[in-house]
């Protein structure tokens, strides 16, 4: 769709807006394109006024959107971005006759705006009526929204402004699945790297924990993720682990989590490694249960091995295990997600989360053009699976969107009560800070609502090794924040005006 803009150049915003709402659409800002919207925002003292022109397959839709703007530059900053978005889906939805299920809510995180309001005083059910009324949230997703909402605030009270997450990502699986872009290496064409990416892996660790001593900070939560962390072998993992423990003091830490996504990556041995090394949490992650999507997606593995690794799991008496799914795999259908949930649940996974399939540019899907189920199916998985895990016990604590999701529906955590995983809530809510080692890795430095910043380790496992010098200087970053945190304070921002973000 070709953007134009007058009055702003809200360049970001307006562009995840256009994705959220018409996910087949991609922004371009020259050319011919049929399908166009002429974004405007207009301001005469503390009024601002944004109107959207929009032309779509044949058929024309205009939104307006205006409000007093008040509080801060930031506060109004964020209402202006927030008159936009709001106008822009108001023409989107009279031009394409549609309404998405998150409605005007286009961000990552659908539940701020619902976490804002309830900072205010507003009550569960005032804010669950403010979803829908204000920004068109269907209801079921209005319920999500604030009950992931209370779970976070709930969350928060127990964080102190030195508390931090801990993550090590481990680069290398079995086989590359077809929905996934992250950066990781198919171990059978890379076993080589893994020895040398594990020294320098130990050394950052090493040298990260000296810097949480110095800066005083706490680490409540740790995630090891990939990848496939049990791609590697019981003894480079004990020799990992313990590398761990010398390097950092994990007793404020509520949880120790290790991904053991692949059930082939999973034995007895290695299971036995991380519980003997204080894991409390891991995850085995089949995606599907069925095996003719397993063989789409390109795992090299059956549902039996699911069945096998959990029975494995339960044998070493993990306190908290969880299983993934998503719903909208090549080859899937509504019949097959049901039995999939079903299985989940019948196993015994205290933790099941739902992802909907992204469609990601660097993923096989995308490049390939391999065939998925339609929104409409993806829907139908997502409505059988909020009524079923409630029914079975489960609650949602945590959710998120990502781009180019099917039907722009959500990845939504469910849980047995007392079974958070509090590493989800602190990254998706932006609670503490999440320092970050290995390939790929990103350190999300937080210091208050509107004060984050980023810094990034090198993507690959071989740019990793080689370059210690960008691990010192994120590292460096990483102090400098913490040591300026006094002298600058944080601006406030009004979650519900930045609902976009």
């Amino acid at each position: 769709m070709l953007l134009k803009f007058e009055g702003h150049q809200e360049l970001y915003a307006m562009e995840q807006t256009l994705m959220a709402l018409l996910p087949e659409e991609r922004p371009v800002y020259e050319g011919n394109d049929p399908n166009r919207a002429v974004i405007t925002l207009h301001q005469i003292g503390s009024h601002a006024e944004a109107v959207t022109e929009m032309l779509y397959q044949g058929h024309t839709g205009r939104g307006v959107a205006a409000r007093e703007l008040s509080g801060t530059d930031y506060e109004q900053e964020g209402q202006r971005r927030r008159l936009l978005q709001m106008s822009f889906f108001k023409a989107a939805r009279e031009a394409a006759g549609l309404t998405p299920p998150w409605g005007s809510l286009t961000g990552v995180r659908p539940d701020k705006t619902a976490v804002a309001a309830l900072d205010l005083g507003d009550s569960p059910e005032e804010v669950r009526r403010m979803l829908e009324d204000e920004y068109f949230v269907t209801p079921r997703r209005a319920r999500l929204a604030t009950e992931t909402a209370c779970v976070t605030r709930r969350v928060r009270e127990d964080l102190g402004p030195k508390d931090i997450a801990l993550y090590v990502g481990i680069p290398f699986c079995p086989t590359r699945c077809a929905y996934c872009s992250f950066v990781s290496a198919s171990v059978e064409r890379s076993f080589h790297l893994v020895e040398p990416y594990l020294t320098a892996l130990k050394a950052e660790i090493s040298s990260a924990g000296k810097l949480c001593r110095e800066l005083g900070l706490r680490v409540r939560s740790f995630y090891m993720g990939g990848g496939t962390p049990t791609t590697l072998s019981a003894e480079q993992m004990d020799g990992l682990l313990g590398g761990l423990a010398d390097s950092f003091d994990f007793a404020a830490c509520c949880e120790y989590t290790v991904e053991a996504g692949r059930p082939d990556t999973v034995t007895p041995e290695k299971l036995g490694v991380l519980k003997n090394r204080g894991v409390t949490r891991i995850s085995v992650n089949p995606q599907t249960m069925e095996d003719r999507v397993l063989a789409a997606i390109g795992r090299r593995h059956s549902a039996a091995q699911i069945f096998s690794a959990m029975e494995q799991a339960a044998e070493a008496g993990f306190e908290h295990v969880n299983m993934d799914l998503i719903a909208g795999l090549p080859e899937d259908d509504p019949e097959g997600f049901r039995r999939s949930l079903d299985a989940c649940i019948a196993l015994g996974a205290d933790n099941i989360t739902v992802h909907t399939l992204s469609l990601k540019k660097g993923s096989r899907i995308t490049l390939e053009g391999l065939r998925i189920p339609s929104a409409e199916a993806v829907g139908e998985m997502l409505d059988y699976a909020d009524p079923t895990l409630r029914a079975a016990g489960y609650g949602p604590y945590y959710l998120y969107r990502q781009k180019y999701m099917s039907g722009s529906f959500e990845n939504t955590g469910w849980c047995k009560p007392g079974a958070e995983n509090l590493y989800n809530i602190y990254i998706m809510s932006e609670l503490c800070s999440i320092l970050s080692c290995g390939a790929g890795g990103s350190t999300k430095m937080v210091g208050g609502p509107g004060r984050i910043s980023r810094v990034f380790n090198l993507k690959y496992p071989v740019e990793y090794t080689s370059r210690p010098g960008k691990i010192s200087e994120n590292q460096a970053a990483f102090a400098a924040f913490y040591q300026n945190a006094a002298a600058s304070p944080s601006p406030s921002a009004s979650g519900r005006e930045t609902a976009g973000d």
